[in-house]
């Protein structure tokens, strides 16, 4: 432990005596859901604590939100909405080396009491009637039963689907 000669060192990171650093877990998944690479978190953690961490090790810890992630996907939902949101939000991917675009298709629903309620979010490569016809059947299977207005912006097979 770094000292002084008056010890009035207080350390900010890792306080004097605590040997335990297990929130490092929440902090690895704060970081990733901010958008940071796993490289990107190895290098912030060597910045800040001092020590190495794998890109494997990060991915283990980000591992880990996936049973909760599948949990909230497959939620029951109310039976009706009266306002739904389709929207997407498109990006790059690297995937083995080659770039693709992705889409993010954010389904944002407005409850009966006229809360806004994020239903889903699909990843998706491009839109289709076929593609449309199993997010909202999706949708339906998870307990939706009825949908007054469906809000999109020229999202290509979704009056086909709905």
């Amino acid at each position: 432990m770094p000292q002084d000669r008056k010890s009035t060192f207080e350390p900010q990171v890792v306080k004097k005596r605590q040997k335990d650093i297990s929130d490092i877990d929440q902090k690895i998944i704060s970081m990733y859901a901010k958008g940071m690479t796993t490289r990107q978190i190895s290098d912030t953690l060597e910045d800040i604590y001092g020590f190495e961490a794998s890109e494997g090790f990060i991915s283990d810890v980000t591992d880990k939100l996936m049973p909760q992630i599948e949990d909230w996907q497959n939620r029951p939902l109310a039976e009706v909405y009266p306002v739904l949101y389709i929207d997407a939000i498109h990006y790059s991917v690297r995937d083995n080396g080659v770039i693709r675009k992705l889409a993010a298709y954010v389904i944002l629903g407005i409850n009966q009491d006229g809360q806004k309620e994020v239903l889903t979010i699909q990843v998706g490569e491009n839109e289709s009637s076929k593609y449309w016809l199993s997010v909202l059947n999706g949708l339906k299977n998870r307990g939706v039963k009825d949908i007054l207005i469906i809000c999109a912006d020229g999202l290509s097979g979704i009056k086909e689907a709905i």
